[in-house]
């Protein structure tokens, strides 16, 4: 379909970082489900904290297939570069540089999209990671900072100069979070401005609004994050759709509590039955907001304390299901 430096990917649906989301256990689901690419939780730059708990479970690739893509954060280019090389040595394969998170603790830190404000301190990081290492180096950036500044070409143009192997752009600034519509206009101007592999993000959440912006905006693969919370199906029903124009069906009950089961013991084993038992809470919570009447199983859910009780309790949720289908 497309390559990003030496790899060639094989799906044009991407699935996007996500703090909090994209650990090592949803990144393999969503892989094997249909997404070409995966990228890691952002990293910070500053390795002294690499140490923490939370960087650890980050930093931990073992048993992903390749290529593995590990975003890093960070407003300083020595630090920017001196990550990027210490991710390709614990095996990263592709390095993607975050200038698209909104959040406050990260903007505040003048990271994420609040880099690009500066466009010379852009260039320098740019220059500064793609110079350190011998992978890949991608980008995943914003609009703009706020509507009345969307220098989204510019730095697009920046980006290829510097070796940027790929780009992702989230269609909103950093002003807008994710309120409101994503607009595409801008994706459509930078595919037209450069031509290294696009990646166009921004709610995309069916196969057919894949496509339209595909088409839109001439880029080579969507992005999909918010979207796969709770639905990491969808990432492949979106790669069937773009091969045949064929519209697959949601997954029966069966499957559905199948795939949930298959996550819930991932993120148990991943990182144990305390932390495992409270972050699989959000994850079920996702799984199960398009279901009706699940308000009172999630309360009661998120009561558990371990492991053997959750996945107890998602067994009985589907079992009733069936009966009442």
């Amino acid at each position: 379909m497309f390559r990003i430096g030496p790899y060639s990917i094989d799906s044009r649906v991407i699935l996007a970082p996500m703090a909090g989301v994209t650990d090592r256990p949803f990144r393999q689901l969503c892989r094997r489900m249909g997404a070409g690419l995966v990228v890691s939780e952002m990293v910070t730059s500053d390795s002294r904290l690499w140490h923490t708990r939370k960087s650890s479970f980050r930093l931990d690739h073992s048993g992903e297939a390749e290529p593995r893509s590990i975003q890093i954060a960070g407003g300083d280019p020595e630090m920017m570069a001196e990550a990027a090389r210490l991710n390709v040595t614990n095996g990263a394969q592709i390095i993607d540089i975050n200038m698209g998170c909104p959040a406050k603790k990260v903007c505040n830190k003048a990271a994420g999209s609040a880099l690009l404000r500066d466009e010379p301190l852009v260039k320098d990081i740019l220059q500064a990671v793609v110079a350190a290492v011998d992978v890949p180096v991608t980008l995943k950036i914003r609009t703009g900072w706020c509507p009345e500044t969307r220098n989204g070409v510019r730095i697009a143009e920046m980006a290829e100069t510097a070796g940027i192997a790929a780009l992702a752009v989230h269609g909103r600034t950093r002003a807008d979070r994710y309120q409101g519509e994503a607009e595409y206009d801008t994706i459509a101007r930078i595919r037209e401005a450069i031509r290294i592999p696009l990646f166009a993000n921004g709610d995309i959440d069916s196969p057919q609004k894949a496509a339209q912006v595909l088409e839109h905006t001439g880029a080579d693969a969507v992005m999909i994050g918010r979207a796969a919370q709770g639905r990491p199906w969808l990432l492949g029903q979106i790669d069937h759709y773009l091969r045949t124009g064929e519209l697959q069906s949601e997954p029966d009950l069966a499957t559905q509590h199948a795939i949930l089961r298959e996550h819930l013991h991932a993120l148990h084993d991943f990182y144990g039955d305390y932390l495992g038992v409270r972050i699989a809470r959000k994850h079920v919570g996702w799984y199960l907001q398009s279901c009706s009447d699940n308000r009172d199983f999630r309360q009661r859910f998120n009561q558990l304390e371990t492991a053997s009780d959750q996945v107890n309790a998602v067994d009985a949720f589907f079992a009733a299901r069936h009966e009442a289908a």
